[in-house]
């Protein structure tokens, strides 16, 4: 038992006392329904079977299934006698307004007795009516009968509903280390606006643990099944409502949303691609999570939780993957054979109360499996619901992307669906690939019917199959075999003229006239740039002259030598003199062209502060070696020479500062 704190008691209290409103409140509506309404006609339910079931792998809904999931099912074996005078028709099911709300899937069928549904695969039309005096907490739906049924006679039909969030987590929070309690409610008797000779019920549970239920006359339990009945003669609107506290354990995976994206290939091959947004539906995990309490004992520290998934996904499916937003999961495994390919998803973390989790799954399949013909005829077989087992989705969107180039686009669907068309630009397309969007709330796996695409010319040819395949859903389009030569013929062309441009380039002298004005002026600019270069380079032979000059000075400061610095002078005159002849030509050239107009000016101050620094070097070379040939040093040799030598460093970093702005130009 569940140890409820005040919060969590007063959140307990509400949930009871609004499960008792609405019991109320609807008890109180049929109490004076059946008082004042008459009998709707003169049919009798001479025998009613009901069994309330949570069936984890439904395969045909004509099973007799119980309560073990999170979708509530309930098979209803009706049999039905018309005791009036006049023919009957149809036969009117109801559903209280709280649990119809839930009711995500209603079918019914002709039984013949023993187990065996007659015409299994036909189910009768079904269809929401609105009879006269009847109070909106109801809601009924018809189910049209085949032939009408005489005085006197009567047959069997077996109905079965399918509710989702039918049941309730109480408490509607706890911790890791709780199990799940959940609280179901209903009636005893067959809700009816029929008389009921005679009527049973059995609502099977997950397991024996039972917290409470709804004791009434005729009732008993055998293990983990609750059986209430028979009851007999009961008038019409009959209403015994009845709660049932359990535990339960079992994955409550509620897709949020799911997107299925089916792409037909005419070259062979189905790509189905799978975007979900998975939720726990069940009681909200609260408190801290222990990860080591968790594998050390998954049973009793994550009873609740569930750690993986498994799809059923149709045989020969290859090419198989499982992502999410980070990458893709390893924590996946796949077994096949000859009739399907189960595929097993394992989150990255086990999924409490209230956690989720998005993935994508995708496969490709052969066309051959699901693509057929016949008699000119081409039809797509495929699913229509998540492959996911027991998987309730709150809302589904289903894209059948068709081939470019199919037309006359036509939908039909065995139950409502919310019905757009839309284009796919993908890879070599001119127009785009026509898309089928089909989007649907609160499915469940009985609708995971297989629907047929047919490529014809006609539609009437199909009026017949659309009363023999009631459960198909059908998308029909023209579609022309030609089509399919688009793309290789966009490939050879495409390649085609690749080749054909490099051919042309090969051969064609794409290079630039030369007697344009844009090359002119392109070889007359490199010119100048090369002059420029020529200037540069005899400028710094000029400083390295005067390196030299410097060296000598310091070298008859060391040893008094005055006749070797006079000879390092005349050579260094000499050079000075060769490099003046030199500058004169490419000054002239770079004065007569154009294109050095904005740089001549930087380039003739340049020279200009190279002959003043050569003027003033050579002037204090002079002093100083007049000076020592005199025998004249010490302080009144500095102060000969200090202005020179200002001047000199002023003058060497303007020179070193033009040649830099010269480079970067």
């Amino acid at each position: 038992m569940f140890k409820q704190l005040p919060a969590e008691k007063l959140r307990a209290d509400r949930l009871v006392m609004g499960l008792r409103f609405d019991l109320l409140s609807l008890f109180t509506t049929l109490a004076l329904l059946s008082t004042t309404t008459t009998v709707l006609s003169d049919v009798i339910l001479s025998r009613v079977d009901r069994r309330f079931r949570n069936y984890a792998d439904v395969t045909y809904p004509f099973l007799q299934i119980d309560l073990t999931s999170q979708i509530a099912r309930v098979t209803s074996t009706l049999k039905v006698e018309n005791a009036g005078p006049g023919p009957v028709s149809e036969i009117l099911l109801t559903f209280p307004e709280v649990q119809a709300k839930d009711l995500a899937y209603l079918m019914a069928a002709l039984n013949e007795g023993k187990g065996k549904v007659k015409n299994s695969g036909i189910s009768l039309p079904i269809n929401v009516v609105n009879p006269e005096g009847m109070p909106p907490s109801l809601i009924f739906h018809s189910v049209s009968l085949p032939t009408a049924l005489g005085e006197g006679d009567s047959l069997t039909i077996d109905v079965l509903a399918v509710f989702t969030h039918a049941l309730r987590a109480f408490p509607e929070e706890i911790t890791q280390a709780d199990t799940q309690l959940v609280l179901f409610q209903d009636t005893a008797h067959y809700l009816s606006p029929y008389a009921v000779n005679i009527q049973s019920l059995s609502v099977k549970l997950p397991k024996s643990r039972i917290e409470s239920y709804t004791k009434l006359e005729n009732t008993n339990i055998h293990g983990s099944d609750i059986n209430y009945g028979p009851y007999e003669n009961l008038p019409s609107f009959s209403y015994a409502p009845v709660v049932v506290h359990f535990e339960t354990n079992q994955p409550f995976a509620v897709a949020q949303e799911l997107v299925r994206e089916i792409e037909i290939s005419h070259w062979g091959n189905v790509q189905v691609t799978e975007h979900y947004n998975i939720v726990h539906g069940g009681a909200k995990s609260k408190g801290e999570f222990s990860r080591l309490d968790f594998q050390a004992r998954p049973h009793l520290r994550g009873a609740s939780a569930f750690r993986n998934l498994v799809a059923k996904l149709p045989p020969r499916a290859h090419s198989i993957y499982y992502r999410d937003e980070i990458g893709n999961i390893s924590t996946s495994n796949v077994w096949d054979d000859p009739k399907k390919t189960e595929l097993l998803i394992e989150p990255r973390y086990p999924l409490f109360g209230g956690w989720r989790t998005t993935f994508t799954i995708g496969y490709g399949l052969p066309l051959q499996d699901f693509l057929f013909e016949s008699e000119g005829k081409r039809f797509l077989d495929f699913s229509f619901g998540s492959p996911i087992n027991d998987l309730v989705i709150d809302n589904l969107i289903v894209k059948v992307v068709l081939p470019e180039g199919s037309t006359d686009i036509f939908i039909s669907t065995p139950f409502p669906v919310k019905q757009e068309q839309e284009t796919k630009i993908s890879h070599l397309d001119f127009v785009g690939r026509p898309v089928v969007l089909l989007e649907k709330t609160n499915v469940v796996p009985e609708h995971n019917q297989y629907f047929q695409n047919y490529i014809v010319g006609l539609l009437d040819v199909f009026e017949d199959d659309f009363e023999k395949k009631p459960f198909v859903l059908q998308v029909y389009y023209k579609f022309n075999s030609l089509s399919m030569l688009m793309e290789p013929f966009i490939l050879i062309s495409g390649f085609f003229f690749l080749f054909v441009a490099c051919i042309v380039y090969v051969h064609v002298d794409l290079s630039i006239s030369k007697s344009s004005a844009s090359y002119l002026a392109k070889m007359q600019w490199d010119e100048v740039r090369a002059t420029i270069q020529e200037v540069q380079s005899i400028i710094n032979q000029c400083l390295s002259t005067h390196e030299k000059l410097e060296a000598s000075l310091r070298d008859l400061s060391r040893t008094g030598d005055v006749q070797a610095c006079k000879t390092s002078r005349k050579a260094a005159d000499s050079l000075l003199k060769e490099y003046s002849k030199e500058l004169k030509p490419l000054l002239s050239f770079l004065q007569s062209s154009p294109q050095a107009t904005q740089i001549l000016p930087k380039v003739e101050e340049l020279v200009a502060r190279e002959r003043e620094l050569q003027e003033r070097l050579i002037t204090k070379h002079s002093t100083i070696v007049d000076c020592y040939e005199k025998k004249i040093g010490g302080k009144e040799l500095e102060n000969r020479v200090a202005s020179q030598q200002q001047k000199v460093v002023v003058l060497k970093q303007e020179v070193e500062d033009l040649l830099d702005y010269i480079e970067e130009i």
